[in-house]
């Protein structure tokens, strides 16, 4: 609508001395009239950046130069003016508040940047340590107050320690948009600074708060003095975390004595007294910034305390991974880690990854290839000459090591990336990790068939049988392939069970996926009891040479060595493990399928009108991630359909299988339940371990009563209905036993 003047307001007053205003109203207006509709006229020198800076001008939210009545531009607080000891205490509380908002991943401009003593120290920016002062004249510093050196020294280590976080997270791989914001708008947050000249800093305010102790109460010096600790240890904690080498248990000391010294802070917090005026959001106006000014962040100190000791904690225990034992222990350290309640904060997720991966080298000893040949061993080929080193020595082309040797090498840059980044995906944040797992099985799907063909000649090479067991020939091992495609299930696996954890899914929705989980958890049993077939005829072999098999294969070969009994030992256990917690998820999955198909038959899970949708719009959309990948097959939505809503039995018949299958799996999650960290390959995370397992158990006897109430009420009331004076309450998230078990509550109704 083009802008019309109104007659009846008067021109506005603009007069100043030496400006002579003119209307100009009347003129654009009568202008407008001449452009077509859509015309643009566009002056060559008046730039995007300058049109949009026009549209903020003078408006509060948009424009940090915005005044309002009797405002000044500039922050006014004195930092050379005389604070009490209470109160530089309060200061330093109010300052632990936003570094750990900025943890949080809220801006420095929402947060540290809002402090004026901070702003003081980085600008102008310092050359060295003796410029780090809040004030810069030499002869205004001497009347400065005498215990502001505590404060600067607490800014300093504060300030270093943000510089060390900010570097390892901008190092390492993460999310801006959802963890983190490094943008430091141009403060140098002190990285020319040594952090020696740093600790020196910290250390002789130390020394200065005890040599006027006299002067100051014993209760705020003290913690004082504690705060200064906490800054001198958490720059050791960042110092250590680069030594991958060293022994884990040294690397924890700092963290555990932040762990102390946090709780001493927390009891000490009431002595002090805030100065809110020394916190101002004018400072956003100085910082390199686009953006439009924003409030500051500041957590209350009981919630600052909880994410601190959280932290704490957490560097505590990432610290365990540098013990390395195998890598299907790893890989259960990493998931059960990433799975803490409240998630792990960013730092401590980058600081995993660094611990993790660095510079070629992994957990800080070892090379890429041990790992992968490790994992190949327990998994698909103990005692299997194709990891044996030896036979990378063998120059001559045609012989048959040579060629395995060479084939497994080219194995090996095939899927050394793609298996670094399954551990690293699980650095991520929990929605990042759906995400990014979705995209993962596509490289997966296709390193499945690359490293096929690769099995196919190493199968000519090594000149191997195919196996014939009494159900048949099941053909030859493939072993690199069928390890790829065990990987490619579990992380197909994690997609849908966090898909339940995430609220992906409806209510009326959870019958198909658990359906889903259960076709995919049956499919990794089977495929584990066929690398276990061959897996028990290479043990066969090796113990009774070629004659396995046969009635004259007693006589045990004196090559068998015990080592190569524990490795195979390692691989059937490992086997044991797998096939046993997929035969649990698949269990369980079938009878939460059938009770979620029973609930629907009966009317108790309502379906939601949806106009704009159908069930084969929403299936394709559920399926979207597994609809390109080769095996397993996406099942028609029809079968899915049949398979999931069960028509051909009866509810009562649905509810009895439903309870045998609940069953099922409380006694394969018992069984687990009772596993050492070994023969869990829970090493360093059986807690964990143990801890999520017991959880799985409680959901699974949580549906087995749900199951049988309702099995009850259907056989009162008979299979044609009438009121089952039942409804269904489903747990709200995160309150259930387990979020990937999301088991309905019956409740009677009056």
């Amino acid at each position: 609508m083009m802008y019309q003047p109104d007659p009846f307001s008067p021109p506005p007053n603009i007069s100043h001395p030496g400006v002579m205003a003119t209307d100009v109203t009347k003129k654009f207006a009568a202008a407008v009239k001449t452009l077509a509709p859509g015309q643009l006229v566009k002056d060559e020198h008046f730039t995007l950046f300058e049109s949009v800076a026009a549209l903020e001008i003078m408006d509060s939210k948009m424009d940090s130069g915005v005044l309002a009545e009797g405002e000044s531009l500039d922050e006014e607080y004195d930092v050379s003016r005389d604070l009490l000891p209470e109160e530089i205490l309060g200061i330093i509380d109010q300052l632990l508040c936003l570094e750990m908002a900025w943890h949080l991943g809220y801006p420095l401009s929402q947060t540290l940047f809002t402090s004026v003593y901070v702003e003081a120290l980085l600008k102008p920016r310092p050359a060295n340590i003796d410029d780090a002062e809040f004030i810069r004249d030499a002869r205004i510093r001497a009347k400065q107050p005498k215990l502001l050196f505590v404060l600067r020294a607490y800014c300093l280590g504060l300030i270093k320690a943000c510089c060390f976080v900010n570097e390892l997270v901008k190092d390492e791989l993460y999310y801006e948009e959802e963890d983190f914001v490094t943008n430091t708008y141009d403060r140098s947050l002190l990285y020319e600074i040594p952090v020696t000249s740093i600790n020196s800093i910290l250390q002789q305010a130390r020394s200065d708060l005890r040599a006027v102790s006299n002067d100051v109460s014993k209760d705020i010096s003290a913690a004082l003095d504690l705060r200064l600790e906490l800054r001198i240890a958490f720059l050791r904690a960042i110092d250590l975390s680069g030594l991958r080498k060293a022994n884990p248990d040294s690397l924890k000391m700092p963290w555990v004595q932040m762990t102390g010294l946090i709780e001493h802070i927390k009891k000490q917090h009431p002595l002090g007294k805030p100065v809110k005026e020394a916190f101002s959001t004018k400072l956003q106006r100085r910082l390199a910034s686009t953006m439009p000014p924003r409030p500051m962040v500041q957590p209350s100190f009981e919630e600052s305390f909880g994410h601190f000791k959280q932290l704490f904690q957490d560097g505590i225990d990432i610290m365990d991974i540098l013990k390395y034992s195998e890598p299907q222990s790893l890989l259960n350290f990493l998931l059960l880690f990433q799975a803490r309640k409240p998630q792990p904060l960013v730092y401590i997720r980058t600081l995993l990854q660094s611990l993790l991966f660095k510079e070629m080298v992994v957990l800080g000893n070892y090379s890429i290839r041990q790992i992968l040949d490790h994992d190949l061993s327990i998994v698909v080929l103990p005692c299997a000459p194709q990891i044996d080193p030896s036979w990378d020595q063998i120059e001559l082309p045609t012989d048959p090591r040579h060629q395995t040797a060479a084939q497994m090498e080219i194995f090996r840059q095939r899927v050394a990336e793609c298996y670094l980044d399954l551990f690293r995906i699980f650095c991520q944040n929990r929605c990042r990790v759906r995400r990014t797992l979705c995209h993962s099985i596509q490289e997966w799907d296709m390193l499945q068939a690359d490293v096929e063909e690769i099995d196919q000649l190493l199968q000519i090479a090594l000149d191997e049988k195919s196996l014939v067991i009494e159900r048949g020939s099941i053909g030859f091992s493939l072993p690199l392939s069928s390890w790829a495609y065990l990987y490619k299930l579990r992380q197909m696996e994690w997609i849908v069970q966090l898909g339940f954890e995430l609220e992906v899914y409806q209510t009326d929705e959870l019958a198909g996926m658990y359906w889903y989980l259960n076709y995919l958890a049956k499919t990794r049993a089977q495929h584990g009891d066929r690398i276990k077939s061959f897996t028990m005829r290479n043990l066969q072999e090796a113990r009774y040479g070629a004659n396995a098999g046969t009635e004259d294969y007693q006589q045990q070969l004196p090559q068998y060595t015990a080592s190569k009994e524990r490795e195979f030992m390692t691989s059937l256990a490992y086997l044991r493990v797998t096939m046993l917690d997929a035969a649990c998820t698949w269990e369980f999955a079938d009878g939460l399928c059938c009770l979620y198909a029973a609930l629907e038959r009966l009317g108790l899970i309502p379906t939601p009108r949806r106009p704009y949708s159908s069930d084969e719009l929403r299936y394709d959309l559920r399926m979207k991630p597994f609809r390109s990948i080769s095996l397993p097959p996406l099942p028609p939505f029809e079968d899915f359909t049949r398979a999931t809503r069960q028509p051909e039995l009866e509810t009562l018949e649905l509810l009895k299988y439903a309870e045998s299958a609940v069953g099922g799996a409380r006694k394969g999650y018992e069984a687990l339940a009772k596993m050492s960290d070994t023969q869990a390959f829970s090493v360093n995370a059986h807690a964990g371990w143990v801890g999520n397992v017991r959880n799985c158990l409680k959901a699974a006897i949580a549906a087995g009563v749900s199951v049988s109430t309702l099995l009850r009420a259907v056989e009162r009331q008979g299979e044609g209905g009438g009121d089952l004076r039942l409804k269904v309450e489903m747990p709200a998230p995160g309150k259930g036993y387990h979020d990937w078990w999301i088991v309905p509550k019956l409740v009677p109704t009056a």
